[in-house]
């Protein structure tokens, strides 16, 4: 059976309010076959919404009446393993389940409101190949960069974006590129949301004290090579990252900021001695995801239809963009400029999309970046002069993905704009 079948089953499951086991197997079941990457069951004042996010964005599916949805709480507790008889305090569980020959793991989280116990349930396919690198979207100077900095055999590495932006599975592609026979791989992560072979991996628990600052000086202990902590979240876990790398150790975490300029002005503002940076950082990562365009209905753009102000935009980021960038990715598409614009048909569920892509912009420490920092320049002028050393901003990277199809100029400048707020 396809998606809209299941949904279809599910709705006459829910109308006739019988059986609940069969309900909750097919919210999953549904969830999974739609390709979302979480489900949300949400107690409203008079009924309870059930929503899916597809491609990183939220859709209703179906709404319930209220009596129903204590038994469907109380299932999913019981299947993750929570107290089924606690509803004051949120709970987190796991559960486990194969689909369609795809091995699941449901993390679930429940929430106390006013008009009921909410339920979140994050699906992480166990079975799915974590990507290469190219396959994420980063190529041209991106990749070069980033391939540069995990050859070295010591430093910092961070990728940087709001929660939800992909950071984890750019680090997890980066480490399956390190993980090989003759190095020792550790990781502190928070949970741990992929199982990797050859690598040691060590979920924090910051509620009995194993936070990621006493994991990280535990993991030196351990004799590692290289280290991938979760977040970078205090000035303590900061410093002994530093330290780690300038005693020749390659580690490797995430940040939250807007763009990879600010990260440098975040850690500063931690208390970190500026002269420390440069020694021990090799890049920053910016990310963002966008939504891809659907390949089979996707429709070409006037340039009317873009506006003067996008237009001057598209002219500005090209112009400032290295010519030996635009030549090895866009040369082509240049000649004859084109976007696209969402249509939908029956293969992206009339949406115009399907899948995502990533936006990335790699700030390398430059002589002259380094200088700006040690002068205490501000995260605008030292983004400023990144680009002007050739760093490949995130709209700069949108819109030549935009030209060849990729994604959409309204996804790009969604993307953007989050950078700039």
């Amino acid at each position: 059976m396809n998606y809209q079948e299941i949904i279809e089953i599910l709705k006459e499951l829910i109308y006739k309010g019988e059986n609940v086991q069969d309900i909750c197997d097919n919210i999953i079941l549904a969830a999974v076959l739609g390709g979302a990457s979480d489900i949300h069951i949400e107690p409203l004042s008079s009924y309870v919404r059930l929503r899916y996010r597809i491609d990183g964005e939220l859709r209703e599916i179906l709404e319930y009446q209220n009596f129903l949805h204590q038994g469907i709480v109380a299932r999913f507790k019981i299947l993750s393993d929570l107290k089924i008889d606690e509803s004051r305090i949120p709970q987190d569980g796991r559960i486990s389940k194969t689909i369609s020959e795809k091995s699941l793991d449901l993390r679930v989280s429940t929430l106390p409101t006013v008009q009921g116990e909410k339920i979140v349930m994050r699906i992480v396919d166990k079975s799915k190949k974590i990507p290469e690198l190219v396959d994420l979207g980063i190529e041209g100077r991106n990749g070069e960069l980033i391939k540069k900095a995990l050859s070295l055999p010591n430093g910092v590495i961070l990728t940087s974006g709001p929660t939800g932006s992909g950071k984890s599975t750019t680090l997890y592609s980066a480490l399956v590129l390190l993980n090989k026979i003759g190095v020792n791989i550790m990781t502190l992560e928070d949970p741990v949301e992929n199982q990797v072979d050859g690598i040691n991996q060590s979920q924090v628990k910051p509620d009995i004290g194993y936070t990621f600052a006493y994991g990280l000086r535990t993991a030196l202990r351990q004799d590692p090579d290289i280290i991938m902590v979760g977040e970078m979240r205090d000035k303590e876990t900061v410093d002994i990252a530093i330290e780690a790398s300038l005693t020749w150790h390659l580690v490797l975490s995430t940040i939250h900021t807007n763009n990879a300029s600010e990260t440098i002005t975040r850690i500063l503002n931690m208390g970190v001695q500026p002269f420390l940076i440069p020694a021990s950082l090799n890049i920053v990562i910016a990310q963002r995801l966008v939504k891809r365009l659907c390949q089979k209905c996707k429709s070409k753009m006037s340039m009317s239809e873009l506006g003067e102000t996008m237009v001057n935009n598209i002219k500005h980021a090209i112009s400032i963009t290295a010519k030996s960038e635009l030549q090895s990715r866009v040369a082509e598409e240049l000649k004859n400029p084109t976007f696209f614009k969402p249509v939908g048909c029956d293969a992206c569920d009339h949406t115009g999309y399907k899948g995502r892509v990533g936006l990335y912009e790699v700030l390398e420490i430059t002589p002259w970046v380094k200088e700006m920092i040690l002068g205490g320049q501000s995260a605008f002028n030292i983004n400023r002069q990144a680009i002007s050393d050739g760093m490949v901003s995130l709209e700069q990277d949108g819109i030549m993905k935009a030209l060849r199809g990729d994604t959409s100029l309204e996804e790009v400048y969604r993307a953007a704009k989050t950078q700039n707020d």
